[in-house]
């Protein structure tokens, strides 16, 4: 990895030398004054460690973190003070580029040319500049349109453990809105496996949407204070076409889990007493810092969809839990659906979303929804008593519930333009209305007749009927 180096100049600030290394943690004591928290220094004969400074030991020492540890330090090594912040290049000349957490490209394709740089470290919008959302954007995926809606100009979660399928639902959203989204879109992987980020990359190719894209890396083996600040880097670079350029952007976030990872780990490297299940006693507030940035303006909107991993499928972990007072919809995975085959694994009983109110969605989505909820929740609560004596001893009503409950289930699933080429099913993006009208027949008993296995893996419910007729 390179590091881009600041067009600041350094040779006027007082130098400094390393007087103690603990890890990715050094010590650094000037001449005179300490540069400020935040500050970036720059050590080596070539000036291309990089260092960020996180607290002050007295007034001429500052303890910083050494984000490429990859290039060693020494004791006795000089450092340069920038006299400011990393900087994340902005602007038309990002777009369709993939970059790192200091602006360096990834893609191969030769250094960015005729980009302005922003510090990554901003405030958020005042209260007074923000506006209020209140529009859906559609996603093109029954489950998610249906019963937790994502707001445009919002932040939305997709919760789930190891395997359930969060970052394949963000691959997804990300080929269905490439059609319909007129926005700018930017992907910020944050401790992501270079194999998926170069899958990626080339699905953005062969789909069309890479010159409307840009992405940003802190892939797994860099170090944690990379994988910290890669995150910051990426919203510098939505609130410039926000902002500058008066675009809606969309940002896509895998993992925010592996901020918080990270942060963790930089805490302990710097010898913070750890708090509740071994987090940094800061999370609530470097979380905030960087949700709060997220937000819309009369000048453009940032909609962001962020995938948040959660440990043992533990909901009340103290990472997811914090996350979710952020957001205005969250969509949870099931390991209990996906272990049967019901892909996508979304949750409906756990999954909500504040948009689903009367007023702010349709009269017609709100009572479709709520009704879909109640009978899969009916089914939930006979399930125990299906288990131990067996669907012949429900009364006939309860054994309806679950007959529509049963192709409810199954109505939303739907196969993935971006799984084709694993389970051979050519990919379905299905319209909110077409969502409503299949759940309207599946409720009113029109389709009771088919078997439940008709309603597997399809789009709409005229692929439904229309297998009927063929049959």
């Amino acid at each position: 990895m390179t590091a881009s180096v600041p067009d600041s100049d350094c040779s006027d600030r007082p130098a400094g030398r390393i007087v103690a290394i603990r890890g990715a943690v050094v010590e650094v004591r000037f001449e005179g004054a300490a540069p400020l928290i935040n500050t970036q220094l720059l050590a080596g004969p070539e000036r291309d460690r990089v260092i960020e400074v996180v607290n002050l030991v007295d007034r001429r020492t500052v303890r910083g973190l050494l984000l490429n540890p990859a290039r060693r330090v020494a004791l006795g090594m000089e450092v340069a003070d920038t006299g400011g912040p990393l900087m994340a290049p902005v602007g038309r000349g990002v777009l369709g580029r993939m970059i790192d957490v200091f602006g360096a490209p990834l893609d191969g394709k030769g250094p960015l040319e005729g980009v302005e740089r922003r510090p990554i470290h901003r405030p958020p919008v005042p209260l007074t500049r923000r506006r209020p959302g209140g529009e859906i954007f559609q996603t093109g995926i029954k489950a998610i349109d249906l019963l937790s809606p994502i707001e445009r100009g919002g932040k939305a979660g997709l919760f789930g453990g190891a395997g359930v399928g969060k970052t394949v639902l963000i691959t997804e959203i990300i080929h269905n809105m490439g059609a319909v989204y007129e926005g700018l879109s930017l992907f910020c992987g944050v401790g992501e496996r270079s194999r998926e980020a170069e899958e990626l990359y080339r699905e953005m190719q062969e789909t069309g949407v890479l010159e409307s894209t840009v992405l940003v890396f802190g892939q797994m083996s860099e170090s944690p204070g990379a994988r910290f600040r890669v995150a910051h880097t990426a919203l510098t670079v939505a609130e410039h076409f926000r902002d500058d350029e008066h675009r809606d952007v969309m940002v896509l976030i895998d993992n925010i889990f592996r901020f918080v990872q990270a942060g963790a780990e930089v805490s302990g490297l710097l010898g913070h007493i750890p708090s509740r299940v071994g987090y940094q006693p800061t999370l609530a507030s470097e979380l905030g810092a960087l949700e709060e940035r997220i937000c819309n303006t009369d000048t453009g909107a940032i909609t962001s969809i962020q995938a948040v991993y959660v440990p043992a499928d533990d909901f009340t972990d103290p990472a997811a839990t914090h996350v979710f007072a952020h957001l205005s919809s969250s969509v949870a995975l099931s390991r209990k659906r996906a272990s049967e085959g019901l892909y996508p694994a979304i949750d409906p009983l756990k999954s909500a979303s504040k948009m689903l109110t009367p007023g702010t969605v349709s009269d017609r989505h709100y009572e479709v929804a709520r009704e879909v909820r109640r009978v899969l929740a009916e089914y939930e609560a006979l399930s125990d008593i299906i288990a131990m004596l067996g669907l012949e001893e429900l009364s006939e009503a309860d054994r309806a519930t679950v007959a529509q409950a049963r192709r409810l289930e199954r109505f939303l699933t739907q196969p993935f333009f971006t799984t084709e080429q694993f389970t051979g099913m050519k990919g379905r993006a299905v319209s909110l209305e077409e969502t409503l009208e299949g759940c309207e027949r599946i409720l009113s008993g029109e389709v009771s007749h088919l078997p439940e296995s008709a309603f597997y893996m399809v789009g709409t419910i005229d692929e439904v009927t229309e297998g009927e007729d063929a049959a």
